[in-house]
């Protein structure tokens, strides 16, 4: 249900929630925390579908501030979305015209569940200092996303800068399941040390360069930065040991091959992870992140202080550190071939038992 509130107040916003509450049946009781997402008119439905998405995990109150025209006169118009239009949670949509669009904070605070935790996610440009920002200063959690901003990789370092406990942001969160996944085979035998890593990625990547200072933080290891093309986000991954490379490559961004010494070369699904699922998970937890502050505000030093750090492309190949883009396509399409024919013959081997019909003696 969406009940529309044009030209209204705060207060009468808030007195509506408890007049559907009392009607409809719903409890506020079971919403864990208060989502507040600043925003513009134009991204807002955007950024509430993946807030309704994360929220079918995370029961909540979402509180959207899309700002829209701020020239003119102050006006408020409300929207508030329960039940099916709402995920799990209750949506209040605040739309602000003229110089009320300065003053979100003061819009928020009659809206917030009481005794709940506050997060903030900004689904566009974030303010210089999220910490400090009106709305950001009333959140525990503080959520970023500079790959969404216009100098990605400068964000993030600006982000570093002025980084304190609580502050988390999108470009960590996309990270999740190729640390996981290099960690997964660096624990497997031969456990010898490694001795360098090259990273490649796109050259406007934040989540390629965190990828890279987790790496130079946790290895202690000289890390290389290979840059690519803009927007394609994190090619691969090699780390140099004596018993051979390990190298995790995705040049198509779905779909990724993961090749060790003495054993046999794996597909692994690894696509680019969604806002929904990002936002998902950074709600799991309300307590700093210290290992994202670390490598944010640590590694990122530690690896802007290497000599070569980064490198372009052709450079890379042709000194044999960077993938080579076209030939793990080719190679990747070989080995999907090879598997589609491996189940193929499976099947053909093995046909599907005949259906016995009714009545049929089985013995």
């Amino acid at each position: 249900m969406i009940v529309d509130m044009p030209r209204t107040s705060t207060a009468a916003i808030a007195k509506k929630l408890v007049d559907l509450r009392d009607s409809g049946g719903a409890v506020a009781l079971g919403r864990v925390l208060t989502l507040v997402v600043p925003t513009d008119d134009e991204h807002a439905e955007t950024a509430i579908e993946a807030a309704n998405d994360a929220s079918r995990e995370h029961p909540c109150r979402i509180v959207v501030l899309a700002a829209a025209d701020e020239r003119g006169t102050s006006r408020l118009d409300g929207q508030i979305r329960v039940g099916g239009d709402a995920g799990a949670s209750e949506v209040i949509v605040l739309r602000s015209y003229g110089p009320l669009t300065a003053h979100g904070a003061s819009m928020v605070i009659p809206l917030l569940l009481p005794d709940a935790p506050v997060v903030v996610w900004w689904p566009g440009e974030a303010p210089e200092h999220p910490a400090t920002d009106p709305i950001g200063a009333m959140a525990q959690r503080r959520i970023t996303d500079a790959a969404a901003c216009g100098d990605p990789v400068e964000v993030l370092h600006r982000l570093a800068a002025r980084h304190v406990p609580g502050d988390t942001d999108f470009a960590w969160s996309r990270l999740t399941l190729w640390r996981g996944l290099l960690a997964a085979a660096l624990d497997q035998v031969p456990a010898d040390r490694v001795t360098a890593a090259t990273v490649t990625g796109a050259s406007d990547s934040p989540s390629t360069e965190l990828l890279a200072a987790w790496l130079a933080l946790t290895l202690g290891c000289p890390v290389t930065r290979v840059s690519g093309r803009s927007g394609g986000g994190i090619v691969g991954v090699r780390l140099e040991r004596p018993s051979g490379a390990v190298e995790l490559a995705r040049p198509d961004g779905q779909v990724a091959t993961l090749t060790q010494p003495g054993q046999p070369e794996r597909r692994l699904a690894l696509p680019r992870r969604s806002n929904r699922d990002c936002l998902a998970e950074e709600l799991r937890r309300l307590d700093p992140d210290d290992i994202y502050g670390e490598v944010l505000t640590t590694g990122l030093a530690a690896l802007d202080a290497e000599e070569g750090g980064h490198v372009a492309m052709a450079e890379a190949r042709s000194a044999g550190r960077g993938p080579d883009v076209a030939e793990q396509l080719r190679r990747g399409a070989e080995l999907d071939a090879a598997a589609h024919a491996r189940a193929a013959a499976i099947a053909a081997a093995d046909p599907p038992a005949e259906k016995q019909t009714v009545g049929e003696d089985a013995s």
